[in-house]
């Protein structure tokens, strides 16, 4: 064995720790790596819009939203003091679904002009002055759990139609009030979303998909005025005129019937 050289044995020492140094920096600076790869960024693998100042995202969120031909649409909207409950499926040339008010449960089917409300006899007789031409009882026995075709000059027709146009709905519910900001990052049905915040959340919230086109996925609407989803953008809406026997035209058959 060869004889260790006198003097060699503290800088054998030095070099030994020198090393492990180096090699315990380097496993650190591997793991700092390997975490930061471990889903630091939170637009990793995302559409990018997470990154855009605010108005941007807001700016493709409408966008998208304009240029989609369909969306389903539910939840709760407050509107002069009137909470409804609404479950759309919106398109260009049409809808269909559910409404819901404190007093009643509509059907409304929209097949281009032509607007069909479905409501029980009460909400028919209670329409004073309107299509039931003062024939209350009666005609609302014939009206009530049918489809009624509206026309087009009738206040009720005024009233629902707008529950049936996408491109109006969707205007009117996805404005924010206030300076935008960027929030948190979210998951709205296993979707990764951006939230978009007005008046520090008092204006609304705007949760937008970062995943694929930056839809709206769901608002808050500012001032408690109820919270909705959006959900289905760009698939298909079955529209189709109820059959004969399911429909009551009230701009001739009741109103000349009494």
């Amino acid at each position: 064995m060869s004889a260790i050289p006198r003097g060699a044995g503290p800088r054998l020492l030095a070099t030994s720790r020198r090393r492990a140094a180096l090699k315990g920096a380097a496993c650190v600076g591997l793991v700092a790596a390997l975490a930061g790869c471990g889903g630091q960024d939170p637009d990793a693998g995302t559409n990018g819009v997470g990154k855009l100042p605010a108005a941007k995202i807001q700016a493709k969120a409408r966008a998208a939203a304009e240029h989609a031909e369909t969306v389903h649409l539910s939840g709760n909207v407050v509107s002069q003091g009137r909470t409804f409950k609404l479950d759309m499926s919106l398109a260009k040339d049409g809808a269909k679904g559910e409404l819901t008010t404190k007093a009643a449960t509509f059907q409304l089917l929209r097949v281009g002009d032509a607007l069909y409300l479905k409501a029980d006899a009460a909400f028919w007789a209670g329409e004073k002055g309107g299509s039931t031409g003062g024939n209350g009882g009666a005609a609302a026995q014939k009206l009530g759990g049918k489809y009624v075709k509206v026309p087009a000059a009738d206040p009720v027709y005024k009233r629902f139609s707008g529950f049936t146009d996408k491109d109006t709905l969707l205007a009117s519910l996805l404005g924010l009030h206030g300076k935008l900001a960027t929030g948190d990052r979210s998951d709205i049905d296993g979707t990764r979303t951006v939230r978009l915040t007005a008046g520090a959340g008092a204006g609304g919230t705007l949760d937008v998909s970062l995943e694929g086109t930056p839809y709206p996925l769901r608002l808050q609407r500012a001032g408690g005025a109820g919270v909705v989803r959006l959900a289905e953008w760009g698939r298909s809406v079955d529209l189709r005129a109820p059959s004969k026997d399911q429909v009551v035209d009230y701009g001739s058959r009741i109103s000349s019937s009494g």
